[in-house]
């Protein structure tokens, strides 16, 4: 695997708390914009840390974007005393580079939820995330995120500008022209420990649906779906109660 950076951390909940939990951002996202969840694993009694990736937030720039090297960094991110973590939660992006991390480490984290994963990003897909990163990062004022998202919780839409501004415009870029293909199939298929997928509503928008989904589910007997009515890519943002009963739920 590429040469690991290492990521910065925020963190929620009690250091000692006997489970332990990793947050992992999708493109053009920050580890701060993971907070709803972090807080709800805090309140359930997870020490949770959230990272900022590879050319967002305040992490390291580089030149490699790949999902690979994404996925290098997530394995040489461990809890503190050096183990495994409990569970790996990793959206979008994250949850690709997530899965490519499992999958070379299998005692990297028991366990894995991922929240609507870019397992394998088709034309259609890469193009339609191109253009939201392109609007994003065109025009990141708060009005605008506020009038796109009105449903999010404020500190969602202001976390939004946040990321837009302190990620680096190259490196969203450069992580689509760089994963072409974007596939991470055979990966997901490898994976050894049980891991369930929160869905998007493919009646609002979904990266990880139909017969992607259906294939990536028969490949593999340990992933598991089940899906967030009504939410669209973010869901954690879009419909947050529901995404975290279903999160919590995953995880028991």
């Amino acid at each position: 695997m590429p040469a690991p950076l290492l990521l910065p951390r925020i963190a929620w909940g009690s250091p000692s708390a006997p489970r332990r939990a990793l947050l992992v951002h999708g493109l053009g996202s920050s580890a701060a914009l993971m907070w709803r969840l972090g807080d709800a694993l805090a309140e359930a009694g997870w020490h949770t840390t959230a990272v900022d990736l590879r050319g967002h937030g305040d992490a390291p720039r580089a030149l490699d974007y790949s999902v690979a090297a994404y996925g290098a960094d997530l394995v040489a991110t461990r809890p503190a005393d050096g183990g495994s973590w409990d569970a790996v939660i990793g959206h979008s992006l994250g949850g690709a580079a997530s899965t490519v991390a499992a999958a070379s480490d299998a005692a990297w984290t028991r366990r894995l939820v991922l929240i609507d994963p870019a397992i394998h990003v088709d034309d259609r897909d890469a193009a339609i995330v191109r253009r939201s990163q392109e609007r994003a990062f065109a025009d990141p004022r708060l009005d605008v995120v506020q009038e796109e998202h009105p449903h999010w919780h404020p500190q969602d839409q202001e976390l939004k500008v946040d990321a837009v501004l302190r990620a680096s415009a190259w490196a969203v870029e450069q992580t689509s022209a760089q994963n072409r293909p974007w596939d991470v199939r055979a990966e997901a298929a490898a994976l050894s420990i049980p891991t369930h997928v929160l869905g998007a509503d493919p009646a609002v928008y979904s990266i990880f649906t139909g017969d992607l989904a259906d294939e990536v589910l028969a490949a593999n007997p340990l992933i598991t779906m089940s899906i967030v009515a009504g939410a669209g890519h973010s869901l954690h943002r879009d419909k947050p109660e529901e995404s975290v009963r279903q999160l919590l739920e995953a995880l028991t």
